[in-house]
């Protein structure tokens, strides 16, 4: 039984869904813990009633030290600094849980995830990070992070030196903006290599987890995952942010089938999210709004000459 968590309120629904059917897919025997950020997504994933999906509401799990940072922070900030508790809470609701895998609620499985826990059994280490994997031509490590906050897995009790330390770094300052080395929850990631040398593993299968920013340097059909990141909704529709040029077989193969799959749990869910949905993407340029063909999106938009936020 792999046991993962992802974390999402309302607005974030389709997405969280779509992971969640994903899993269903491919994931064999397995449970997708969800830290819901308001009453609205506790509800609707209640309402489904699968044994594969259990919630934790967020007012059972702030700690004072959460509370006292919250006002200061952006509700995606505040999600960013409850990343890495969300492990922890999983093993303490279940002592059956091994081991945690900590999802981007926007990541979505295309096979069977074996072969990364495979290739992380096999270091013997506690805690498996993925590198961002960048093609050359969109490389933001410096202001991202040598690795992504995406597929995080933790083992009961040998990974909780790391997962406190982070924790509590992003107690500290959690933030949507680069500073002193710093970006969110991720640039934490950077030295962990270092300093957890003998706990951490960087997943040596670059290809199995996809986004846009290395869509072009590894061919879409050995992906295990895809991470979906600059996809969002606004209102009733799905809207694109990025300047990354995604491979056209990548549009029809991956992204055409995934957008179908959101608005089909927008039409489910009679879903119409809140226009004032905060993330970092807010801080971006609005680029296109989704017209029904992913592909005549990619077509029409002039990446080059869109600013992204690092």
């Amino acid at each position: 039984m792999e046991h993962y968590v992802t974390l999402f309120d309302g607005n974030f629904l389709p997405q969280g869904l779509a992971l969640f059917e994903s899993l269903e897919r491919h994931a064999g025997d397995h449970v997708l813990w969800v830290l819901c950020l308001d009453n609205r997504a506790k509800q609707a994933l209640d309402g489904l009633l699968n044994p594969n999906l259990r919630t934790i509401p967020l007012i059972e799990v702030e700690t004072p030290d959460l509370l006292a940072i919250k006002p200061a922070r952006s509700p995606a900030e505040y999600a960013w600094t409850l990343t890495p508790f969300t492990p922890r809470f999983v093993f303490e609701r279940d002592a059956s849980a091994i081991r945690v895998t900590y999802l981007d609620a926007d990541l979505f499985l295309l096979k069977s995830p074996r072969p990364i826990f495979e290739e992380f059994v096999a270091s013997g280490e506690s805690v498996l990070i993925t590198a961002h994997a960048y093609d050359a031509e969109y490389d933001r490590s410096a202001t991202s992070g040598r690795f992504c906050v995406q597929f995080m897995t933790f083992v009961r009790d040998t990974s909780e030196s790391v997962r406190s330390w982070w924790a509590r770094r992003c107690l500290e300052w959690c933030f949507a903006r680069s500073e002193d080395g710093k970006f969110g929850d991720q640039k934490y990631l950077d030295d962990w290599p270092d300093r957890f040398p003998d706990q951490v593993h960087i997943l040596r299968q670059e290809n199995a987890i996809l986004a846009p920013w290395n869509a072009r340097r590894f061919p879409d059909s050995n992906a295990i995952a895809w991470h979906f990141h600059g996809l969002r909704i606004r209102g009733r529709q799905i809207q694109w942010y990025g300047n990354y040029q995604v491979p056209r077989i990548a549009e029809k193969m991956v992204y055409e089938p995934y957008i179908a799959l959101l608005e089909e749990k927008m039409s489910t869910l009679k879903i119409s999210v809140n226009q004032r949905q905060e993330t970092w993407f807010d801080t971006m340029r609005k680029v296109v709004t989704h017209p029904g063909n992913l592909a005549r999106l990619f077509r029409r938009t002039k990446f080059s000459q869109i600013k992204i936020h690092p």
